[in-house]
């Protein structure tokens, strides 16, 4: 790079910068570097050729500053160390990229303050559209969204307030109807043990007891609860401490199903047999339930799906589409394994 191609400020290659060593306007430069038809090929390639040599990268902000418009999303999910949003967050980011957005990915940590951090922090790069977690935030973060213009798709539930998208399932329901299945089975004590106690494993918490006491089997004792992050240690160490209950479980419904693998390793190590002493069951089918010994019973979840839906019906919100309907529940599935 010569002198005279070197930009002249503090090494930010500008537009100007491209504009003058390509021999022509700005505006020209801005144009060929969108794509438009109205610039000549010849044109558009003395300027990419520019832009090549000096290193030029345009900057979407200010792309979306001066025009108006953004080709970005705001994305914020609980953590990424959970396969669970690892693989929505695969499938909505492969579909928003097809319709020509970008996602800008924020991780809250299970934390409402933090989430409202994040958000007012995306909403300052004037995102196109929002992907946001559940329901369950503050009142400043849900301030933020709606007075923010910005079109907004919850993911993980199927019901949300009027005037608000959603995809997902009922996670009440199927804590529901796995429990239903347990009863079934002929248990008569089944335990729910729960870590994170995030909000939609509240709600699975919810729909346990609502299966146990139509059966008039619910006991407030058989509830283990802990805030801890979930892992297949918390998993071990639970199931150690569930066994010795008295009186004694006959099945443990692990929130998910790193608990619930870890559990099953615990039972292996202590020589309980499974699902002759314990049945356990988990939630979400993550890889490797299906592997275990014996493979794990657990509810599968339609991550990629929800991701798939959540990022067309926010493509369909941004370009001022009218979308079918504001909630999709897309459902689950009991996988029934030999462990319950």
């Amino acid at each position: 790079m010569t002198a005279s191609t070197r930009p002249r400020a503090t090494g930010r290659v500008t537009l100007a910068d491209v504009a003058h060593l390509a021999g022509v306007s700005p505006i020209t430069v801005s144009r060929a570097l969108r794509g438009e038809r109205a610039v000549a090929a010849e044109l558009v390639a003395k300027v990419q050729a520019a832009a090549d040599t000096l290193g030029y990268v345009p900057n979407p902000a200010a792309r979306a500053l001066a025009s108006g418009q953004s080709s970005h999303v705001a994305v914020l999910i609980p953590m990424l160390s959970n396969a669970l949003f690892v693989d929505v967050l695969e499938a909505l980011q492969q579909t928003l990229r097809q319709a020509g957005y970008q996602t800008l990915i924020g991780i809250t940590h299970y934390d409402p303050s933090e989430e409202e951090s994040l958000l007012r922090e995306q909403l300052l790069h004037r995102p196109a559209g929002l992907i946001v977690t559940g329901l369950e935030r503050n009142e400043a973060t849900r301030s933020l969204i709606a007075q923010s213009g910005v079109p907004c798709v919850h993911l993980m539930t199927a019901q949300a307030p009027e005037g608000a998208y959603c995809v997902g399932f009922s996670q009440r329901d199927a804590g529901h109807d796995l429990t239903r299945h347990l009863l079934d089975q002929g248990h008569q004590r089944i335990a729910f043990a729960a870590a994170q106690l995030d909000p939609r494993t509240l709600q699975r918490l919810e729909g346990w007891r609502q299966a146990l006491q139509a059966a008039g089997r619910y006991d407030a004792t058989l509830e283990w609860l802990n805030p801890a992050a979930s892992s297949l240690s918390l998993g071990a160490r639970m199931f150690e401490q569930i066994i010795g209950q008295q009186p004694p479980v006959d099945a443990i419904f692990f929130c998910n199903d790193d608990l619930a693998q870890g559990a099953l390793l615990a039972a292996l190590r202590l020589g309980v047999a499974v699902p002759q002493r314990v049945a356990i069951a988990g939630f979400n089918d993550l890889t490797g339930s299906d592997q275990m010994l014996p493979p794990l019973t657990t509810v599968r979840t339609p991550r990629a799906e929800i991701g798939q839906a959540a990022g067309q019906m926010l493509v369909a919100l941004m370009q001022g589409e009218t979308v079918a309907s504001p909630c999709i529940n897309l459902g689950y599935t009991l996988q029934l394994r030999d462990s319950a």
